[in-house]
Formats: structure tokens, sequence, C-alpha cells
């Protein structure tokens, strides 16, 4: 349940990104308000239970990168659902963990067998068909989504790189701070002022999305292991589904959602894969020997 709630305010982000794109904010100001704002609720949360240590990496490099590879990736997201539905952009973004199989082959040298290699192609044709080059429906933001989906990958690695290395305020405090930082100049060039409360409380929701949604999927990861939660990111396309309905009266065309499909077809075979992998890793317990074991 705290792995769906975070989805929920993950798709959150997205649909008042969307909003206030509409509304006539830049893509760089709405991307620097939602990292900044998730920045002051990070302080105000653990500076007073863990002091100024959360601002101490043990690996700063790798947390520099990632932090990095998060604003990025958020950057070419917004920039993305100024044109297309929000249906479009999460159905795309489902293909990351496809992403993120292969480049842990030349990153952090796992070894992928022909059928999880048959899956990410299956996924990649879901992909295209969410995409649909040869329509005329193409839009070019599909390919800013592309560009989400890979250097999102980026981050998914880099967070197994440094995984049970940082504190989780740690890595809150950075992944919002780098980003807050580096878009200031950028955001602060193009301002534009909020112009009605409306836009100011969306402003506000959008950073508390971020936080909370990340503080969910943390508490959720130590109530319960990874290959358990997974599945879940895979009821967001549901909710972008209603957003996109009740929001932006936009209903996802049978395109999306047979690509989707496929997508998440081809997810749920490679987590199975990875979580049987896992499973023979591990040393057997009484309950997993043969009787015969057991019994001597």
């Amino acid at each position: 349940m705290m792995m769906v709630l975070a989805v929920i305010l993950f798709t959150g982000i997205d649909t008042s990104a969307k909003w206030l794109s509409i509304a006539g904010l830049p893509v760089l100001e709405i991307v620097f308000l939602r990292y900044f704002v998730h920045f002051l609720l990070a302080m105000l949360i653990y500076i007073p239970q863990d002091g100024l240590s959360i601002f101490r990496s043990n690996v700063p490099k790798k947390q520099f990168l990632r932090s990095i590879f998060l604003f990025l990736s958020t950057v070419f997201n917004f920039w993305a659902l100024k044109y297309l539905p929000i249906t479009v952009t999460t159905t795309i973004a489902f293909a990351g963990p496809i992403v993120t199989t292969l480049l842990a082959i030349p990153i952090l040298g796992e070894k992928v067998g022909i059928h999880r290699i048959i899956a990410v192609c299956i996924g990649f044709f879901g992909v295209v068909l969410v995409i649909q080059p040869w329509s005329a429906t193409f839009h070019p933001a599909m390919m800013l989504s592309l560009g989400n989906l890979i250097i999102v990958s980026g981050y998914f690695i880099m967070t197994r790189m440094i995984a049970g290395i940082e504190s989780n305020a740690t890595q809150q405090i950075w992944g919002s701070g780098v980003a807050s930082i580096a878009l200031a100049p950028f955001a602060l060039y193009v301002w534009v002022w909020p112009d009605n409360l409306h836009q100011w409380i969306i402003v506000l929701a959008i950073g508390c999305f971020g936080a909370f949604g990340h503080m969910a999927s943390t508490k959720a990861h130590r109530l319960a292991d990874a290959s358990i939660l997974a599945p879940m990111f895979y009821t967001q396309v549901f909710w972008a589904a209603v957003v996109g309905v009740l929001i932006f009266d936009t209903w996802p065309t049978v395109w999306t959602l047979s690509g989707g499909m496929v997508i998440i077809c081809s997810g749920i075979y490679i987590w199975q894969r990875e979580r049987r992998k896992r499973k023979q890793m591990l040393p057997p317990t009484p309950e997993t020997q043969p009787e015969s074991l057991r019994e001597t």
C-alpha cells in the first residue's frame, strides 16, 4: 500500500507539471520549483532528526552523478508532458527497467541470459507501438520521452551502485539540492510568477508530491523486498489514465493501451527472472530444503 501511495504521488508530480506547463510556466522553472520545494521539505524533516550530517555523502561523486541523472530525466519528462498525454509519457517510462537491464551488462557487469534479452526486445516493440513512428499521430516530443527513458535508467543504475552506502536522508537532500542549485540560474532567467492562488497551490503541491512520494517509496522498501514492490509501479498506468480523462479530457488510445500491455508483460517477465535468480543465490532454509535433508 505504501508503494501504491508512492506511485499515486508520482502521478501527481506529472499531473502538476503538465497543468503548470499549460498555464504558461516555463519547463525549467517548473522543474526548479519541483526540486526546490522538495529540498526545503527534506531539510525541515531530516535536519531536526539527524543534524547537518545529512549533507555529508560517503560517495559524493556517485551521489552527484545520480542527482544529475535524476533532474535531467525530470527536465525531459516535463518537457514531453507539455505536448503529450500523460498516459503516453507514463507508458514509455515503464520501459525503464528494460533499459536498466541492458545498461547493467556493461556498467555493473551483470550477466543477462537469452530469455531476458528476448523480453527486452519485446518490451521495445511495445515502446514502438506507443510511439508509432509510422503514424501521422507521431509527435517529435516522443523523442523527449525516449531521452527521459535512457537518462532515468542511468539514475536507476547509480541507485543500485550506492544502495546500502547512503542514508535515505542524504539521498533526498542531494537529489533535490543538486537539482535546485544547478537549475536556479536557468529558472530565474525564464522566470514567470504564478499569477493566481490556484497556480501557487499547484507549485507547492508538486514539491510535496515529490518529497512524500520518495519518502513513501523508501518506507515501502524498508517493509518489503524490492522484488515484491516492483510490479506496483505498473499501477501508474491506471492513475495516469484517470487523470488524463478527468483533468485533461484525453483518453488513452488503443495503441497506447496495447503497447503498454506489451511493455508491462515484458517488465514483469524480467522481474520474475531476477526474483528467481536472487532466490537461487540465497542459502537454503529449512522450509526450502528437500524433506530428506531436513530430516538429517
